[in-house]
């Protein structure tokens, strides 16, 4: 995990639907600290600032020490709000982080190696499952994403979060159960390309099999007959010159 980035706040002493609109008047984001067995602590954040490491990505799932007036508090981010028309952040709820801790996130997936999957290869599509899978981690070893390789799937493989490497100290948060992240699945053309092949293997079994109750010979044995009757005819031949 990369080292915990630094984020400026300041206390607010007031709370409520006005003093929030305020914050935001003066460019700034009000926000809520919580857990770690102490009262919640109202702040706010730069504007620009939260923005910023919003839109960088990966935001839930990154490490801040977050300095309130001089005081600095490790903290992971639990929850924002972006104003649906402006796209800029209302809100953000940060959780404290004490020494140990262990906690809940969702970590993005990243695939690889989709060249060297063979069912790709054969026209086969990516279906994602899962684009982010949930864990518990330690918070100074969340990782920013988990890798989850394709080489070697065909169509209609499935690929399941055992086959994922993860870091020490991080196990999924669903244990009963060996999910499956991402699967390849068959292009239509490749689905029609089968439908037609089993259309025909059908079609000539049926042909086969109505030869069969014909009783007509396989081609491999229609020699057969013409040298048998070969034979009765030599025989008579041979009687009619032994008469002479």
């Amino acid at each position: 995990m990369a080292a915990a980035k630094e984020l400026k706040a300041v206390k607010r002493e007031n709370a409520g639907k006005g003093a929030a609109r305020a914050e935001r008047r003066a460019g700034r984001v009000p926000g809520t600290v919580y857990g770690e067995n102490q009262p919640a602590a109202s702040i706010s954040v730069d504007s620009v600032e939260l923005g910023r490491s919003i839109f960088a990505g990966r935001f839930l799932t990154t490490v801040f020490d977050l300095d309130i007036d001089g005081q600095k508090t490790r903290v992971i981010p639990r929850d924002f709000q972006l104003d649906p028309l402006k796209d800029q952040p209302i809100h953000v709820d940060f959780q404290r982080l004490g020494k140990g801790a262990v906690i809940k996130v969702a970590v993005p997936v990243h695939f690889v190696n989709q060249a060297d999957s063979p069912g790709i290869k054969r026209g086969g599509t990516l279906n994602v499952v899962r684009h982010t899978v949930e864990f518990m981690a330690p918070a100074e070893s969340i990782p920013e994403s988990i890798t989850a390789d394709l080489a070697g799937l065909e169509i209609n493989d499935s690929l399941h979060i055992s086959a994922v490497k993860l870091p020490e100290g991080v196990v999924p948060l669903i244990r009963d159960r060996d999910f499956t992240i991402a699967t390849i699945v068959p292009s239509s053309g490749y689905l029609e390309e089968m439908a037609a092949a089993a259309q025909k293997a059908k079609a000539d079994a049926a042909a086969a099999e109505a030869a069969a109750a014909a009783g007509t010979p396989a081609a491999g044995d229609a020699a057969a007959p013409a040298a048998g009757a070969a034979a009765p005819a030599a025989a008579a031949k041979s009687e009619g010159g032994d008469k002479k």
